[in-house]
């Protein structure tokens, strides 16, 4: 199954397991950006950031739900995936990550901050490529949710640390410095939808 077929699949599962658990199930669907750097410049016809670039700033969407299915108390615990696709330069990454995620609600609402930890694969392809490169990727993500509506949440804000190997010169042609993991740093926002 291809993997844009996989996370819509997943995100109605996750509304059916609403449906029958007394547990916190949150979808939503954000604009993203993120910023690709690396410490090594691609010289390369393939370079993923650009000819000579070390940094490129892609943006694109964010859709993904959690499954929360542990409390106690103020806190929970539970899942969170999530499907990225992002451009920039005629670039393009992709990243499918699925992982822990915890939450608090340390105030009396509406504020709700959590932390996630999750991994995955991430695909790039290059502005000057047709081949796409999968690998392995990996994010750290917190964030805080403000309550605007008894099943409606405002993400105020998600920052995110990650890695990922990205498509280059090197992994295409063979040829050129090896280019070593990218970092990502990654800025959200939007609405929750919570059942």
């Amino acid at each position: 199954m291809k993997l844009r077929y996989l996370a819509p699949v997943v995100l109605l599962a996750l509304t059916t397991v609403a449906a029958h658990a007394q547990a916190g199930v949150g979808l939503y669907l954000n604009p993203i950006a993120i910023r690709v750097s690396n410490s090594v410049a691609d010289t390369g016809s393939f370079a993923f950031l650009g000819q000579n670039s070390t940094s490129q700033v892609f943006y694109g969407y964010n859709l993904g739900g959690y499954y929360d299915f542990f409390h106690s108390g103020s806190l929970s615990a539970g899942f969170d995936m999530r499907f990225s696709d992002l451009h920039a330069n005629n670039a393009m990454l992709r990243n499918f990550l699925v992982g822990a995620r915890f939450s608090d609600k340390p105030f009396t609402r509406p504020f709700r901050p959590y932390v996630e930890v999750a991994v995955g694969t991430g695909t790039t392809k290059a502005p000057n490529s047709t081949i796409h490169r999968t690998k392995l990727d990996y994010a750290i993500e917190a964030g805080v949710d403000y309550t605007i509506a008894s099943h409606v949440d405002f993400r105020a804000i998600e920052i995110g640390y990650g890695s990922l190997t990205t498509a280059s010169t090197s992994t295409i042609a063979a040829s050129g410095p090896s280019i070593p993991a990218s970092k990502l740093v990654s800025f959200s926002t939007g609405l929750v939808f919570r059942f």
